[in-house]
């Protein structure tokens, strides 16, 4: 894999390459449907690219044949900045550099599918002796140690041990402590700190562990483990015992002998002492692994951090987004060189309210606006005021918030009614009752109102909608629709609005129409517009 990923000169190939998608797509609308397409492709990529360079650096492992890949990216991007050579009424040439751009796409794929998994397998055998000789010395390491547990001054600990924190963290001290108190609640095993993506839950877990008072109640005995989208528990087990000195990590039959066996190891090893048992980032349908690791041990607690809301579990702390000032604050750090504004104050409270106090966002956005001049930052208020997405230049916001949606993959009316929820203005109340009329129509719902209120539910658990739950015992599910609404984070609604916007305006579901004063989009008043053949029409007019 090496081989074909290497160096910097790949990520900039990459990123022009993305760049030039991102211009024609705005500038040209005869390509849209295969640009989007592309798009989609190189957004999955993006994250694989970043990966393997950031281990490239730090393994320094071979680097012949990187410049495969990207002299591949800087083709890709002489043939996209050549769609606007092309005239709009020259059909015959239109269709034949469509063409390019879907062959070009397919070897791309192609690229990828076939010499990367070459590369894979190759590289594979190289990475599991070095992950032979690294645990070799984790465990001299560890063994020597005299306390029982491997720390270093980083937090480190073992296999599970605590993370440091970011060099820079803001908005969180209230918030952690209403956190701690309700960790530390009598009565409380389990607490589930959830929020929607981007928020800053892995951060305050972080810190939590790293406080003061909780390092002073469970000294070592905090573990910290991230879960995959899909967990093995086995392994988890594995990662405690490895994090325990002297402990050799027995060969569990099954994962019920795993958690008895860790439940012997706590007791023997641990004692009497309270344990704390983090499981980072919990994704829906693995809240059964949560139960499991619930033992009956005194002392003993789980805090769990996850997109999701589980309501099976009574002890939930919702973390909030930035309050403005701190947004600010957050922005100021990573936009400017020792947080000093060099650019007027106007666009810098418009790109933060643009944020909507994400975290993430502020990051990214803050990032990529670093050391850029002024022109830049205007341009960035106006494309945003003008309609365009702030996920239309940062696919790293993109990539990382859109992973809530693509959960929703298989459950096609659940991800429709999602979408939908773009229709309407933003910072507004959205009755249910209207949402009820909707989905009748178009996904044959009850005219009740019962499976609108369970698809609204099911978004509201996935931290996707705001949900009003104010409402009376004898209600029925038509008084509830008439009575209650949904609200929806601007980021949310964003990403709504983005993925609904894809492809041709001609092949989409819904069209979205936001006119400033008399500003009409272009293909609206095109008498040479291919019909359009949507489903659900959304007006704005400021």
């Amino acid at each position: 894999m090496a081989d074909l990923v290497g160096g910097g000169a790949t990520g900039v190939a990459f990123d022009l390459l993305m760049q030039a998608v991102l211009d024609v797509t705005i500038k040209i609308a005869g390509f849209n449907s295969e640009l989007d397409h592309l798009k989609s492709t190189l957004i999955s990529i993006k994250p694989f690219i970043d990966d393997i360079e950031k281990l490239n650096r730090v393994l320094n492992w071979r680097q012949q044949g990187a410049e495969a890949l990207a002299n591949l990216f800087r083709e890709g991007e002489k043939l996209i900045r050549k769609c606007m050579e092309i005239r709009w009424w020259n059909a015959i040439k239109k269709y034949s550099h469509a063409k390019k751009l879907e062959k070009y796409e397919a070897s791309l794929l192609w690229f990828f599918q076939i010499n990367v998994q070459v590369e894979l397998s190759r590289d594979g055998k190289t990475v599991a002796v070095g992950v032979k000789v690294l645990e070799e010395k984790m465990d001299k390491i560890i063994s020597t140690q005299d306390n029982g547990r491997s720390v270093n001054s980083n937090g480190f600990s073992g296999w599970c041990g605590v993370p440091g924190v970011p060099d820079f963290v803001v908005g969180l001290d209230a918030q952690l402590q209403e956190l701690k108190g309700m960790l530390l609640k009598d009565g409380v095993p389990i607490v589930v700190l959830s929020a929607p993506g981007g928020c800053g839950k892995t951060t305050m877990a972080k810190l939590l562990c790293n406080d003061d008072e909780i390092k002073g109640i469970y000294g070592n005995n905090i573990f910290f483990q991230t879960v995959s989208r899909a967990p093995n528990l086995q392994l988890m087990v594995q990662k405690v015992f490895q994090s325990i000195k002297n402990q050799q990590v027995p060969i569990f039959q099954s994962d019920e002998d795993a958690i008895y066996q860790l439940e012997q190891l706590f007791l023997q090893q641990v004692g009497q002492a309270p344990i704390l048992l983090v499981l980072d980032d919990m994704w829906s349908g693995s809240e059964s692994l949560i139960d499991q690791f619930l033992l009956p041990i005194h002392g003993y607690k789980i805090l769990v951090t996850s997109r999701f809301v589980f309501p099976q579990f009574e002890w939930t702390y919702k973390l909030n987004m930035l309050n403005h000032q701190d947004a600010m604050t957050l922005f100021h750090h990573h936009a400017f060189k020792d947080g000093i504004c060099t650019v007027q104050k106007h666009l810098v409270e418009e790109v933060v309210r643009g944020c909507s106090g994400s975290p993430l966002a502020l990051t990214v956005v803050g990032r990529s606006l670093y050391r850029q001049p002024q022109v830049n930052w205007i341009s960035t208020v106006q494309n945003w005021s003008q309609g365009q997405s702030i996920y239309d230049t940062n696919m790293v916001l993109l990539s990382r918030l859109k992973t809530s949606l693509d959960a929703l993959d298989g459950m096609e009316v659940l991800k429709n009614c999602f979408l939908d929820l773009g229709l309407f203005p933003e910072d507004q109340r959205i009755p249910v009752a209207a949402l009820k009329d909707m989905w009748v129509e178009l996904y044959n719902l009850d005219e009740g109102g019962m499976y609108t209120l369970i698809y609204l539910h099911e978004l509201s658990n996935r931290n996707l909608v705001n949900l009003t739950l104010v409402r009376k015992d004898d209600q029925d599910a038509n008084d509830y629709c008439k009575e209650h609404f949904v609200m929806q984070h601007d980021l949310l609604r964003e990403l709504a609005v983005h993925q609904s916007s894809q492809g041709s305006i001609e092949g989409r579901e819904r069209l979205i129409v936001e006119i400033n004063g008399n500003a009409f989009p272009e293909w609206l008043t095109d008498r040479n517009h291919q019909p359009i053949n949507v489903r659900i029409l959304s007006i704005t007019t400021g």
